[in-house]
């Protein structure tokens, strides 16, 4: 397998696949909070065949201060923790747009799921993440993978910062990327990935 690691963008190769008649896509952060969730939205609406999930142990939200953010289990609906927010501060979380973020995703799907934990029966062409310790557990997650449902599959690091604005963004860039994919072989996506980083200025260094 090739793996890509860059200061902006990795990409790990495992095996290459045909393309089908509609590529099948998963975005992955820490909480499938803001960035998967932005770009699973957008994607969503663009027609794209789209899931998203998380890495982390549990999910965490910001929260009076930064030593006590607001902790959640994977699983617990988004409208449950809207609602949780709006009781316990609904100025102050109005204020920082997390009232804002989980209403747009509980309109996406019901709640945030743990990539390690749902990943027998997993099917996709390719997963998004958007931070490198993200897509190291990922790829970690994945190595140890039941061999019998081993597939096919193409994980691409685009780093995002984890904040309202640069998660919009930086959904429109992965979409793109995306629309890319949905376009090509897989055997044409190394060059995929040398066009994206010439259009964005990024660098991939690559390693066997």
């Amino acid at each position: 397998r090739d793996r890509y690691m860059g200061e902006h963008i990795d990409l790990l190769l495992i095996m290459p696949s045909s393309a089908p008649t509609q590529r099948k896509f998963a975005m992955v952060c820490a909480s499938n909070m803001n960035r998967s969730m932005e770009a699973h939205s957008l994607l969503l609406k663009k027609g794209f065949n789209v899931a998203s999930f998380g890495t982390g142990t549990n999910v965490k939200l910001p929260g009076r201060t930064a030593t006590t953010p607001n902790v959640y289990e994977f699983g617990v609906p988004y409208d449950d923790i809207f609602n949780d927010l709006k009781k316990k501060d609904h100025e102050l979380y109005t204020m920082n747009g997390v009232l804002n973020m989980l209403d747009r995703n509980r309109k996406v799907k019901t709640a945030p799921q743990r990539f390690q934990d749902a990943m027998d029966g997993m099917d996709f062409d390719v997963i998004v993440t958007f931070e490198e310790r993200v897509f190291d557990a990922l790829v970690d997650a994945w190595s140890q993978r039941n061999p019998k449902t081993f597939g096919p599959l193409h994980i691409v690091n685009v780093p995002v910062k984890d904040t309202h604005e640069d998660a919009v963004v930086g959904a429109v860039i992965v979409s793109k990327l995306c629309q890319k994919f949905e376009e090509t072989d897989a055997e044409e996506w190394d060059m995929v990935i040398a066009d994206f980083e010439k259009e964005h200025k990024l660098t991939v260094l690559t390693s066997v």
